[in-house]
């Protein structure tokens, strides 16, 4: 059994705690073909990465904001498919307040919709593309994270399901776990480890002072 010591989880959203891909790849399928980009490099790089500068690597001559909100609009219109990842609510639930949060590549209206709609609860700590210059695989949304929740972030664990999520949380000093939700094993080599389901995450509360840390095992 692989075990983890921290003081926090910071989650991605989708595809960890919300599956949202079929709505995500008919979004982005229907943008490329209005906009004149090939619809499987738009998918092939979309997850894990904010809109905006998803829309200014493959579609430089447009001016990007519009275009997100376009997009985003539509995505969180567009429920048809989206659902709670299983084990999202046993796990939150065994998390103390204030030692988790969430850490999108969404906007934060796509996020309150997405979080709502899968009726999870929205943690008093979401960033979202909204609050960083940089978006993942930068370190910048993972920091800012562990910076909200007060904590050091060699003491945060990161889940993602994303190879640039993997890297932005390395690059932020912090350690990853990989969920094969979006992605293949091979693809998440990077990780710390790789999980098949949040129900293989067990929490515990490691002592009972102020500074506790969580121990995470992996079943």
């Amino acid at each position: 059994m692989q075990t983890f010591s921290c003081a926090a989880i910071l989650f991605d959203l989708d595809g960890v705690l919300v599956d949202s891909t079929r709505s995500v790849d008919r979004q982005w399928r229907i943008w490329a073909r209005e906009v004149g980009v090939e619809p499987d490099r738009v998918i092939e790089i979309a997850h894990g990465r904010r809109t905006v500068e998803v829309v200014r690597l493959l579609a430089p001559h447009l001016d990007a904001e519009p275009e997100v909100v376009r997009i985003e609009r539509r995505e969180a219109a567009d429920l048809d498919g989206v659902e709670v990842m299983a084990g999202s609510h046993a796990l939150l639930s065994s998390i103390p307040e204030g030692s988790w949060c969430v850490v999108t590549s969404g906007t934060r209206y796509l996020a309150h919709s997405r979080l709502q709609h899968a009726r999870l609860p929205v943690p008093k700590v979401l960033v979202s593309a909204d609050d960083v210059n940089r978006g993942k695989p930068h370190p910048e949304p993972y920091l800012k994270g562990a910076e909200l929740l007060g904590f050091n972030p060699a003491d945060c664990l990161v889940i993602e399901d994303a190879p640039a999520g993997i890297e932005a949380a390395h690059a932020a000093g912090m350690k990853a776990i990989g969920l094969t939700s979006t992605y293949s094993i091979a693809q998440l080599q990077q990780a710390d480890a790789v999980i098949g389901s949040l129900n293989s995450i067990g929490v515990k509360l490691d002592g009972t002072s102020a500074g506790a840390k969580l121990r995470i095992s992996l079943r």
